[in-house]
């Protein structure tokens, strides 16, 4: 074993890519030489050259075109938005365009394009660089939404994202890249469209992604204390979601808890809640329990912001006032 940070685990699946397939290449803001924002390609430059990691003006416009364009003359562009929240200043280029060309050419195109984009809270950035925007593209066909937990997925699901003819939203979590963990020396590529069982339980089902799904482990070693024997999974693909999995866990636990970082409305967590609602009604107990965080953008200020994000307590009382019905 070896002890990887999940930001190294995105610099090794971005460095294998590029060492592998000729197509490949890296496309964003201060991404070269500087090695971005985040230190998430640091180095790549100096490995791979100038015309395989590249510097782009400040326009997430000119970055997501330059990308569509590249990947239909049959490049893989690999495309960093420094924070998830610039998804907003393109989200034609994403929505109507990179998204429809598969479905508009009856197929005779793919547009093999992969977005990094830094998501999520916790790290003081404020309203307009902390939120979770996965949920934006909840209503986009075309597009795939993967969102690793773990830093040994951080590298599986970018090796098959990067690998994938479909374009694919890669959302990193600002809060876990620091994150270390024992990873195997052979890192390989992880099938997109698969939940992962992180721990096995049979009183409750918890359902939680990326800094959540921490926090939701965190919830069921406490909850182990009590006598309750929580089932963490985590969906790491967002679309497709693995339905399946989740329905064939609350089918022995009977109980559903899903956690997120965003607020409910128009949520893949709502959708979850619904869906299982509909599809589980004769195996649940009682209705399942959606943890969101409020419906307010997210605070600036430190304790404000740690308020507003779900935490292990929110989880824990959850499933004690089911365990209680």
């Amino acid at each position: 074993m070896s002890v990887l940070t999940y930001r190294e685990a995105i610099k090794q699946a971005q460095a294998d890519a590029l060492a592998a397939d000729p197509t490949v290449f890296l496309l964003g803001e201060d991404i070269a030489a500087a090695g971005g924002a985040f230190k998430v390609t640091d180095g790549l430059m100096d490995a791979f050259g100038s015309d395989r990691v590249m510097d782009t003006p400040i326009s997430e416009q000119a970055i997501i075109g330059a990308a569509i364009g590249a990947a239909l003359k049959g490049a893989r562009p690999v495309a960093e938005l420094m924070f998830a929240d610039f998804a907003g200043v393109c989200f034609d280029q994403i929505a109507n365009q990179l998204a429809k060309y598969r479905y508009m050419t009856a197929g005779q195109v793919s547009v093999p394009v992969t977005i990094r984009l830094a998501n999520g809270a916790g790290q003081g950035f404020g309203s307009q660089h902390s939120q979770s925007v996965e949920n934006w593209f909840l209503n986009v066909p075309g597009l795939k939404i993967v969102a690793p937990g773990s830093v040994e997925d951080a590298y599986g699901l970018l090796r098959s994202s990067i690998a994938d003819d479909d374009p694919v939203l890669f959302f990193e979590h600002k809060a876990m890249y620091n994150v270390k963990a024992d990873v195997p020396p052979e890192l390989v590529p992880i099938p997109l469209g698969r939940a992962h069982v992180v721990r096995s339980g049979d009183d409750v089902t918890i359902v939680a992604s990326q800094a959540m799904r921490r926090r939701a482990e965190e919830a069921a070693d406490k909850l182990s204390a009590q006598g309750i024997a929580a089932e963490v999974i985590d969906p790491r693909t967002i679309l497709p979601f693995d339905y399946e999995s989740v329905a064939a866990s609350v089918t022995r636990t009977n109980r559903l808890v899903v956690v997120q970082e965003s607020s409910a409305a128009g949520s893949w967590g709502a959708t979850l809640v619904a869906r299982m609602a509909a599809e589980c009604f004769e195996s649940l107990d009682l209705a399942p329990v959606l943890i969101s965080a409020p419906d307010t953008p997210v605070p600036y200020a430190g304790a404000l912001e740690a308020a507003w994000i779900p935490g292990v307590d929110d989880i824990c009382t959850a499933v004690l006032a089911m365990d209680r019905y």
